[in-house]
């Protein structure tokens, strides 16, 4: 961390009501674009998705549950794969206690990942994660929005990730795509994000962003190299908490 200028508490107000100023740019900045996001066309789906979950097979429309929004985390598990992505872990540990208080406002969530259903149901049971998550192995849904790839998409070099902006070294990408059911019962995929445009759904990461040293994350081979599954954290090492220790 770089030196800091210690200075009067006064001091640090008037700094900080400075600061202010640029956060509510930023929030003012942020609500026009959120309704920009609202505005966007949509894409009607024509296309039959069928998911593997414990309750047996079920349409995209099942995966609504009855409410009139869907919101899908595209979770990196590719069938050989033994485990999760710990990245999406790391998303997937944020979003656990929320899927009440987004069922309250019509809204599901649900993830999607293309492992076998027995995969899925062995790591949430060991991440002790109780939110929706099913298995889109038998269909080409991963594939049509662009979170999986094939081996010739990614040794062609081609910008085949987000929106074809750049390249993916892997078969498993991340993503969040958001769908809407009319009383019609037609299905509209409303919006997809990928890359740092997942990073706003990370609060862990915006807490971060409230401390000295952020994200901490310079200097490392990779910006989330520190992290690990939620169970793979080693014990920080043991101090004296008192003189009694």
């Amino acid at each position: 961390m770089q030196p800091h200028k210690i200075v009067s508490r006064q001091e640090w107000i008037e700094a900080r009501k400075s600061h202010l100023a640029r956060e509510k740019e930023l929030t003012r900045a942020r609500d026009r674009l959120s309704e920009e996001r609202r505005a966007l066309p949509w894409v009607k789906v024509d296309k039959d998705y069928l998911f593997d979950s414990p309750e047996g097979k079920k349409t995209l429309a099942d995966l609504f549950k009855g409410n009139s929004q869907l919101v899908v985390q595209h979770f990196m598990f590719a069938p050989e794969w033994n485990e999760g992505c710990k990245s999406c872990s790391f998303w997937a540990d944020g979003f656990e206690r929320m899927v009440p208080h987004l069922a309250a406002r019509d809204t599901t969530l649900v993830a999607v990942s293309r492992a076998p259903l027995s995969k899925l149901v062995a790591f949430k049971t060991r991440m002790g994660w109780t939110f929706d998550w099913v298995s889109s192995a038998e269909s080409d849904f991963n594939y049509d929005y662009a979170v999986s790839f094939t081996q010739d998409d990614i040794k062609s070099g081609a910008k085949i990730y987000n929106f074809g902006t750049s390249g993916f070294g892997i078969e498993e990408a991340p993503g969040i795509s958001a769908f809407y059911r009319n009383e019609a019962g037609d299905i509209f995929h409303t919006y997809s994000c990928f890359a740092r445009g997942l990073d706003m759904m990370n609060a862990a990461y915006h807490y971060l962003d409230l401390t000295p040293l952020g994200r901490h994350e310079e200097g490392l081979p990779y910006p989330m190299d520190w992290l690990r599954l939620r169970d793979q954290y080693q014990p920080a090492p043991a101090s004296a908490a008192c003189c009694h220790s």
